[in-house]
């Protein structure tokens, strides 16, 4: 059995029921095959063994109190995974489909997006099967206080750093630092994604949507396109494809649908920038549906489905796909629809949201294809930049911070080629960016010895 077969057989082996961790384990060391070869020292120290187990991982319980005074338990989770480079780094996500599965494939890839941003971060991620909708503000606070109250334990501004994600947004951010700088009485870079009074950064929140659309144009050029009058699909209406839809309009493209967990609606006239605005407001301000935005724009709504199930199911044209939403919402059939409607890119703003399966059909038919960790890496980097603002006590402008992520997208996309080039696997992206992350990695736990 060669090495790689053998890493992922003992971890499906010791965590059966982990079926995220087992897809992301294999989508990146089945193309780390090409490396094996290359680099005898790697499997000597047992680099490959060592990398897909976290260094450590935390469970925890976290006791609140609701509005009625009803006492609630939830479960909260912190998986350290690797900090070769740099302090761990990663995002909390708070949803009820939270488990240590889905913690452990997101802490995973963070390693590798980390590493091709070359900023100094490691691989984390954490949150807890929380669900902020329908809470009140006041139930919110109590519940990121109670979450704090454990999580303080292991991060800090040297060691880990975690970050907004799903469900985590600048209010969740806001109680979770007030707690901490409470509790341990200094004022310290320990989280990104904070306000800008208190030691945020311009740019971070929309730094994930503005590079995943930055990556995307980089794919285009290769083939001498841009976005210009391009019919774009967006799914999700949260943070990353709010902001993925603002950077499409101000590139000339088309934005055409948005969706949440109860319905996707489809605006064929375009979801312009004053819709784009209305949106932002729906979302983040009144916590409403996209229903509401359906009835406001007299726009069709379908209930109950996804983006990409209702382009399948109604035949619609799309040249580009961002998916912003969550892990394997485009499936084999979603994927051979969007390849049958005319779809010539697909640039991810969410984690792994493509099925194994939707990935071999991009590939099968020469799809511009970015995964997740090289498209959507805009946020973290920014993160990383909100750090370094932090740790020098200075607020950079505006356009020096765009400058810097669109900097370190470009730096992402053309990492991605060289390394698929140099490995024998030229123009695919997912083997250089999990081979480009890898090998920065590994050299460092190579110098490292055995730890």
């Amino acid at each position: 059995m060669s090495v790689i077969n053998s890493v992922i057989d003992k971890v499906e082996r010791m965590d059966p029921d982990q079926h995220e961790f087992h897809q992301a384990v294999t989508e990146v060391m089945e193309t780390l095959e090409a490396t094996v070869q290359r680099h005898p020292e790697f499997v000597k120290a047992g680099i490959y063994e060592q990398i897909v187990e976290p260094e450590r991982s935390v469970t925890f319980r976290v006791p609140w109190v609701d509005d009625k005074q009803r006492v609630q338990v939830n479960r909260g989770f912190r998986v350290q995974f690797n900090n070769a480079i740099g302090p761990f780094k990663g995002g909390l996500r708070f949803h009820p489909s939270v488990n240590l599965s889905i913690i452990k494939f997101l802490g995973f890839e963070q390693i590798f997006k980390n590493s091709l941003t070359t900023l100094p971060m490691g691989g984390a991620k954490g949150g807890s099967d929380f669900d902020p909708k329908g809470k009140t503000d006041g139930e919110i606070m109590r519940f990121c206080q109670a979450f704090m109250r454990e999580l303080f334990r292991y991060i800090g501004p040297e060691t880990d750093v975690p970050a907004g994600d799903i469900g985590v947004g600048a209010r969740e951010i806001g109680f979770m630092y007030g707690y901490y700088k409470k509790i341990r009485n200094e004022h310290t870079g320990v989280l990104t994604g904070k306000g800008l009074e208190y030691g945020g950064s311009l740019i971070r929140p929309e730094a994930t949507g503005y590079g995943t659309v930055y990556f995307a144009a980089e794919m285009l050029a290769t083939r001498g396109m841009d976005l210009k009058d391009k019919r774009v699909a967006v799914s999700g209406a949260g943070n990353v494809a709010q902001f993925a839809i603002e950077k499409v309009n101000q590139m000339g493209g088309r934005v055409i649908s948005i969706c949440d967990s109860s319905a996707t609606v489809i605006d064929e006239q375009g979801i312009d920038n004053d819709k784009c605005c209305y949106l932002q407001e729906l979302k983040n301000v009144r916590r409403g549906r996209v229903s509401e935005y359906s009835d406001k724009y007299q726009t069709v709504c379908f209930e109950d489905k996804n983006v990409w199930d209702v382009i399948r199911e109604q035949g619609i044209k799309v040249d580009i796909a961002l998916p912003c939403a969550t892990q394997n919402e485009i499936d084999e059939a979603n994927a051979e629809a969007l390849v049958k409607n005319g779809c010539v890119c697909v640039a991810e703003g969410a984690n792994m949201p493509s099925s194994p399966e939707a990935v071999h059909v991009f590939h099968n038919n020469k799809i511009l294809y970015g995964p997740g960790k090289a498209a959507n890496a805009g946020g973290v980097a920014t993160s990383g930049l909100e750090m370094s603002q932090n740790s020098s006590k200075l607020s950079w402008s505006r356009e020096k911070v765009d400058k810097r992520l669109l900097k370190i997208m470009k730096g992402i996309h053309k990492s991605c080629l060289e390394a698929a080039e140099a490995y024998g696997m030229p123009g695919d992206y997912v083997a250089g960016a999990n081979i480009a992350g890898f090998v920065k990695v590994a050299r460092a736990m190579l110098a490292y010895g055995v730890l």
